[in-house]
């Protein structure tokens, strides 16, 4: 079994169309999608982390407004990057995937030492939740065609802040999937 995983933070309608989306959200749901297609060809566990909200309560209302809220359309993983049955969703109600889910008990599972994050928003989910893997000893790698924020200011400021705090390997998508087959040609597919 491969020890990588692709983790995919915050794909949603709410954040990829809906009214808190990233300036270039748009732009990295081909590279996601090429990214797990590629994962799911090589037997690498892919992972959704979905930010689900309960209505009225929750505190980070105070900052953003409702949003993802449970059951809503808003807060359903965009159709062109839905999971396949045999894929992991991990709803989680604050920025960093790790904070009270069982993410990372999911993880070492899988026996995953390598985490492979895509996602929204590059600045906010995707920064706290690499940030959470590097606590919890994992190597992060964030391919860079992969991740939006609200600008291009905030994205940069993101990718900058996991490279240098949290040893993220920031990469081009193609090099990565270069990387991977080297890595993994000797593995046979598990299915």
């Amino acid at each position: 079994m491969p020890e990588y995983a692709v983790l995919v933070v915050d794909m949603l309608e709410e954040f990829v169309r809906g009214r808190l989306r990233a300036e270039n959200a748009e732009k990295i749901v081909e590279p996601i999608r090429k990214l797990v297609t590629f994962a799911r060809e090589k037997g690498i566990p892919v992972i959704y982390t979905i930010d689900q909200h309960y209505p009225e309560i929750d505190y980070e209302f105070r900052l953003w407004g409702p949003h993802a809220v449970r059951g809503s359309a808003e807060a359903k993983i965009i159709s062109e990057l839905a999971p396949r049955e045999n894929e992991y969703i991990v709803a989680k109600r604050r920025y960093d995937a790790f904070m009270f889910t069982d993410l990372d008990m999911l993880l070492r599972e899988l026996g995953v030492k390598n985490l492979i994050v895509t996602g929204i928003h590059t600045h906010v989910c995707v920064l706290q939740t690499v940030m959470g893997a590097f606590y919890r000893g994992y190597t992060v790698i964030v391919p860079e065609e992969c991740v939006a924020a609200f600008d291009n200011y905030w994205h940069k400021v993101g990718l900058e802040y996991m490279k240098n705090y949290a040893g993220a390997q920031i990469v081009k998508l193609g090099d990565l999937i270069s990387r991977l087959n080297s890595e993994l040609q000797e593995m046979p597919s598990p299915v």
